[in-house]
């Protein structure tokens, strides 16, 4: 039972890290919720699923959670639970499961759930969640939370119940399909940016020189090398394994749920760059960050003890806890940099970080004449270590840079940012020379030919950032940088020659601009346009400017932590052609989904999504994006006219600038046409 336990686990973190590589949208079961009255003030609220073809639904009745469906009710006075959720088992199927290796429970087509409960006073508000995983033949999907909210007795509404249509138009659905593909590009290089830390966890004091130690073990028995082979392979999966599941448990932990609280809140992103600074320091070798001594041996106790392939298992935890201090600071940088909230990343993050970790340990021991290639351990591991340390500090300021951004607080303008980079990266440079010395490092007699190109790499980073202390772009770091507008040093001059050559427009240029704004933009002297634009952060002053001056309007849903937005603006919106449509043919209106700003109490809205009062600029327009266009990710491009009107299937990231070009030639067309693919305010 244990062994078919750790196979399930073991089988979900894949099916996790192996869904990704073929991504789609997949939305097999979609819920409908509604209640009946029974007699009194007895009431009985019924949820039904719809499963799509060849997927089925897992039943309460099943010793898993997940993939047991389970059902959360907020606590109330208003009301109390009659029994538990019953199901209907009419259509229940029980049958071996290819996905777990075990029989299980589960319903195909439709599925049926129904809880009793009695009001305690006239009228009643039922609030909770239910969690379910469905799978199909070959694959199974991440558990899901679905709210509910039945209102009963004298405030009840309908009987529809906070029913969510799941279908979308087929706009939305092109866009979903094109936001998705930007999601497996951006898993794909999170991923090879794990692997590379995991090769960079490889070569640190703590682990390097147990890879011979660790091989040797596992060959030193000649007459039966297919055996010692064997342990090592499950000794390299055991580590895969073992980090992957910590992926896994992030990703339940954290969830989709606290997706925007994670990436755009002050208190998260300033712990994320205080755990970067503790861990730099680390490498730096201010204090190593250990484990308990008592846990690292009772798990060496267990390898020397266990008996046939679960030694080798023992030996990987072994291993995972005593290199803690020289990878504790990678794998938290990992999994902070995967903290958004996304359900794939952090096991992504994970399986890549263990599969590069364990590569070298089943490598030898395949090929153990390559151990006499190796280098020998020295002080060039703990080299690598600083290096790693100059990289933490320099990647910790991005979160901060997040709350700076998202606040307000202006302690972190772009200028600031990069006169830290441009001195960390030179810093490090020198150290790689072997200019500077830390306590730990050994003597550097002469610069060997890695530490020369490595240094002239560094060097020549250094030497990219410095033009944009003077407001050079800086396209390659467009996402990790805060924006342009955030310059202080005065560079309107550049701005306005910038808008001449992309308009044309010569020494007009400023008339030019003075044309596309109706009145001040709100919020005008926190939030900023790229290029120098001109346009609107508030959506009704759009379409006000729209109306008046019979142009489409163009929506760039964006935020201040978003890294592909500043991509899109310096990659794409910087061509030309691009910008020249922007000022000449659209009202530009960017709406900031994570700007933390208060509003007044005039302008607040009550969400139709999830019924909440919206009282900030992000909260409102990622509210206004969920409602109006079923989507929640950032960039996200729409062209409408001031009606309303959708006027071409909405556009997600997209690095292609001839694609984004026809985008908004085949908007203006159809404006001009009358023309629009659907009305978001039916």
């Amino acid at each position: 039972m244990i062994r078919k336990g750790l196979r399930s686990l073991f089988l979900l973190s894949l099916i996790f890290v192996f869904g990704v590589l073929n991504a789609q949208i997949l939305e097999p079961v979609k819920w409908s919720f509604s209640s009946k009255k029974l007699s009194g003030n007895e009431y009985e609220l019924i949820f039904k699923a719809k499963i799509d073809q060849n997927w089925h639904l897992y039943s309460q009745d099943i010793p898993m959670a997940p993939p047991a469906t389970t059902f959360t009710f907020e606590k109330s006075n208003d009301y109390e639970l009659i029994g538990k959720v019953v199901e209907d088992t009419t259509k229940l199927i029980e049958e071996y499961d290819n996905n777990f290796d075990m029989v299980l429970k589960f319903y195909a087509n439709e599925a049926v759930f129904k809880q009793k409960v009695k009001l305690l006073k006239k009228g009643a508000e039922v609030k909770g969640y239910l969690n379910f995983m469905c799978c199909d033949d070959k694959q199974c999907l991440p558990p899901t939370d679905v709210d509910f909210d039945f209102k009963l007795g004298d405030v009840q509404a309908a009987s529809t119940n906070t029913v969510k249509d799941n279908e979308n138009t087929k706009a939305e659905i092109k866009n979903a399909d094109e936001d998705i593909t930007g999601s497996k590009k951006s898993l794909w290089g999170f991923f090879l940016i794990s692997f590379l830390g995991g090769l960079a966890a490889i070569l640190t004091p703590c682990v390097f020189p147990m890879i011979p130690m660790t091989v040797s073990f596992f060959m030193k028995d000649e007459e039966h090398k297919g055996k010692g082979k064997l342990e090592a392979l499950v000794y390299s999966l055991s580590i895969i394994l073992i980090y992957t599941f910590i992926g896994s448990v992030l990703a339940v932990i954290a969830g989709p749920n606290i997706a925007n609280w994670l990436s755009t809140h002050w208190l998260p992103n300033v712990l994320f760059f205080l755990i970067f600074l503790i861990f730099a320091a680390s490498f730096f070798g201010m204090f190593e960050i250990t484990l308990p001594h008592w846990l690292v041996n009772k798990t060496d106790q267990k390898a020397d003890s266990s008996k046939g392939l679960l030694g080798p298992v023992f030996m990987a935890l072994t291993l995972v806890l005593v290199s803690f201090s020289c990878t504790g600071p990678i794998v938290g940088s990992i999994l902070v940099a995967s903290a958004g909230g996304e359900v794939l990343k952090p096991i992504v993050g994970m399986f890549g970080f263990s599969l590069a970790f364990a590569l070298p340990f089943g490598l030898f021991a395949f090929f153990p004449s390559l151990l006499k290639s190796m280098p020998r351990s020295g002080g060039w591991l703990n080299s690598v270590k600083v290096v790693l340390g100059f990289l933490e500090l320099a990647l910790g300021l991005k979160f901060l840079s997040i709350a700076d951004q998202t606040y307000h607080w202006g302690i972190l303008d772009r200028e600031v940012y990069l006169a830290i980079w441009i001195v960390i990266f030179t810093l490090m440079g020198l150290y790689i020379l072997g200019k500077i010395k830390f306590a730990h490092d050994s003597d550097v007699p002469y610069v060997s030919v890695p530490r020369l190109m490595l240094a002239i790499i560094t060097f020549s980073f250094v030497v990219y950032m410095l033009p944009g202390m003077f407001g050079a772009p800086l396209k390659a770091l467009a996402g990790y940088l805060p924006p342009m507008e955030t310059h202080d040093f005065n560079f309107d001059k550049i701005v306005r020659d910038n808008v001449k050559l992309y308009s044309g427009s010569g020494g007009e240029s400023s008339k030019n601009d003075n044309k596309e704004i109706c009145e001040n933009p709100k919020y005008g002297d926190i939030l900023h346009l790229p290029h120098g634009l001109e346009g609107y952060f508030d959506y009704d002053q759009a379409v006000r400017c729209a109306k008046k001056q019979h142009k489409p309007i163009f929506i760039d849903f964006t935020g201040h932590g978003c890294v592909n937005c500043r991509e899109m603006e310096a990659n794409v919106w910087s061509d030309p052609r691009v910008i020249k449509r922007l000022r000449d043919n659209y009202i530009v209106l960017a709406l900031y989904v994570d700007d933390k700003t208060k509003l007044p109490e005039k302008d607040w809205v009550k969400s139709t999504y999830d019924g909440k009062i919206k009282k900030t600029i992000g909260k409102k327009y990622a509210d206004f994006q969920i409602t109006k266009f079923n989507v929640n990710a950032q960039p996200f491009y729409v062209l409408m006219d001031a009606d309303g009107n959708v006027l071409t299937a909405p556009k997600a990231y997209d690095l292609n600038v001839d694609d984004f070009v026809k985008f908004l030639d085949e908007g203006l067309k159809n404006f001009k046409e009358g023309k629009s693919i659907r009305n978001i305010n039916k």
